[in-house]
């Protein structure tokens, strides 16, 4: 007779740009909050959990730093490794909690700045809401010999507190590579954008290509993003419509205030 085994499942499920709506404990509000203060100041902030689930869940509440790049690395490292990490500054007022269904709590934090007159831009890091849950029994009556599956689901939100130093910090920009893709039939223009400077940025993107005689032949937008000092993200651009031939194009970065940025290409399309 062969030994019964058991295997756990575990899915992980870590949302930074959305508010979910599974069953269980949620965030209500915005994942990112952000304050611009300066050194010596403290600051108070709310998290704002819920439980929608029909049962009482108990949540575990910690700390990481946070990095990501245009590769498609994300680091949720021990708090307070980052160079930029404000994690340190941020006192949690509670680490555990139950709630009952349908009821929401607030999750306070403090956040005190270092009197450093040489805190310059953008400091951050996350706070996690982990539900903790339980293994969903099997349905199924154990049969003798088969493999027994319990699975697990873990749910962990991760809440982004950032800090600027006033409106201190470099702003800087960099177009560290470039490629022209086809893909699914439409012709990509793929940009890697890495934050050199001090401060976070949020541009919209956009090219502007012309053809060999100067002519504007069109302008084409690739959105906004969010990145990090000496993080850096992946964009695109989609082209599609553009006749084949050669083109400059100039790519711009609009920041929304007195910086912008931009790199130039000649592209073959």
């Amino acid at each position: 007779m062969r030994d019964r085994k058991s295997l756990i499942l575990f899915m992980l499920a870590l949302l930074c740009g959305l508010t979910p709506c599974f069953a269980g404990i949620n965030i209500r509000g915005s994942l990112t909050q952000e304050k611009a203060a300066k050194p010596g100041e403290t600051y108070r902030g709310i998290i704002v959990i819920q439980n929608s689930g029909k049962a009482p869940s108990e949540a575990k509440i910690y700390q990481t730093d946070y990095l990501f790049f245009c590769d498609g690395r994300n680091f949720y490292s021990d708090p307070g490794k980052s160079p930029r990490s404000n994690a340190g500054w941020i006192t949690l007022k509670t680490r555990r909690m139950t709630l009952p269904p349908g009821q929401a709590a607030e999750i306070p934090f403090t956040a005190k700045i270092p009197e450093d007159a040489s805190l310059s831009g953008t400091y951050w890091s996350m706070i996690m809401v982990e539900e903790l849950s339980r293994p969903e029994p099997n349905s199924d009556k154990e049969k003798e010999g088969d493999v027994q599956v319990g699975v697990k689901t873990v749910l962990r939100y991760g809440v982004q507190v950032v800090t600027h130093i006033e409106n201190s910090g470099l702003r800087k920009l960099k177009f560290s590579k470039t490629e022209l893709k086809r893909e699914n039939n439409k012709v990509i223009l793929q940009l890697d954008i890495e934050n050199t400077g001090e401060r976070w940025l949020r541009p919209s993107l956009s090219a502007e290509l012309f053809d060999n005689k100067g002519k504007l032949v069109g302008r084409f937008m690739g959105g906004n993003f969010r990145v990090y000092p000496a993080t850096s993200v992946r964009m695109k651009i989609e082209l599609s419509g553009v006749p084949k031939g050669t083109y400059k194009a100039m790519v711009i970065a609009d920041n929304r205030d007195d910086h912008v940025f931009g790199a130039q290409y000649t592209l073959t399309i």
